[in-house]
């Protein structure tokens, strides 16, 4: 069987994996214990939902003497373009444990504020009608509802500084929404670290990235880009991601500081917010 590298592969890579496994006269169980992966994750690779690493896919291959096939094939599975650029990733939010985000110029769309979000949809090119951007506000905020849960996910946030200086919105939205990340911050519902500018050059530079760690399963990062992105679960891929946010994490400010600098430039907006209410 040869798995095409097409929005297909993953599924097919499972079916075939489903297949090799029953040949064997094996369960799903007795798979998981002779290859030392959860049942769990052997389920979800067979209904295409995740892939397995390249240990996995050795052990594969040598449980069921499928002669190194998952193993070969396991490259056409790496860093999937997804479609619909954040669709993937989103679902994936929702069912994470654990969530790293360095954001360099829009805070993550689960900690936004109506008002911000409203600003943030509502830019752009081409230009939404109010109708497209109010449903795709809606959706957005059906995001926030992720922090309803106080123990899970539990989040570090790393923001660029141009974050807090990149007026969305008008002075009022955003002192709004910096207060609505120092509440989470000084709840303990989050952990917030700022880059400021005066780090200079950090290991984040190249853009925003998202890590996420799961019950049971291997964890993921997400990197996006201009109408795109693409999800890694390549475990060594994952591991590096996971390094380059440390290195630029040991940059950032404490989240004690990060706190007092989110208060300071709210404060300064509300105070710009009052000069043109009463100028």
């Amino acid at each position: 069987m040869a798995i095409e590298d097409n929005p297909r592969s993953r599924e097919q890579y499972g079916q075939e994996l489903k297949r090799r496994r029953e040949a064997a006269g094996l369960t799903q169980e007795e798979l998981s214990q002779r290859v030392v992966m959860s049942r769990t994750h052997i389920a979800h690779i067979e209904a295409g939902r995740r892939r397995p690493d390249v240990e996995d896919a050795r052990r594969l291959d040598q449980v069921l003497g499928t002669g190194g096939f998952f193993e070969r094939f396991l490259p056409t599975l790496d860093g999937r373009k997804v479609a619909e650029h954040f669709a993937e990733a989103a679902e994936l939010e929702r069912q994470a444990v654990a969530i790293k985000e360095y954001a360099s110029t829009l805070l993550p769309g689960f900690l936004q504020t109506p008002a911000y979000a409203r600003e943030v949809l509502g830019s752009g090119h081409p230009a939404k009608s109010d109708e497209r951007r109010d449903s795709l506000l809606a959706t957005r905020l059906e995001r926030a509802r992720l922090m309803d849960n106080f123990d899970s996910p539990r989040v570090t946030l790393l923001l660029g500084e141009a974050v807090l200086r990149q007026v969305i919105g008008g002075p009022g939205v955003m002192c709004e929404q910096l207060r609505h990340i120092q509440e989470l911050g000084e709840s303990r519902r989050i952990r917030i670290h700022v880059l400021p500018f005066r780090a200079g050059a950090h290991a984040l530079l190249e853009g925003p990235v998202k890590l996420m760690w799961f019950e049971e399963l291997p964890p993921v990062a997400y990197v996006e880009g201009l109408k795109s992105g693409r999800i890694w679960e390549l475990q060594g891929t994952v591991r590096e991601l996971e390094d380059v946010y440390d290195h630029a994490l040991g940059d950032a400010l404490s989240h004690r500081k990060s706190l007092a600098l989110l208060k300071a430039v709210a404060e300064d907006y509300e105070h710009e917010a009052q000069r043109e209410q009463h100028p």
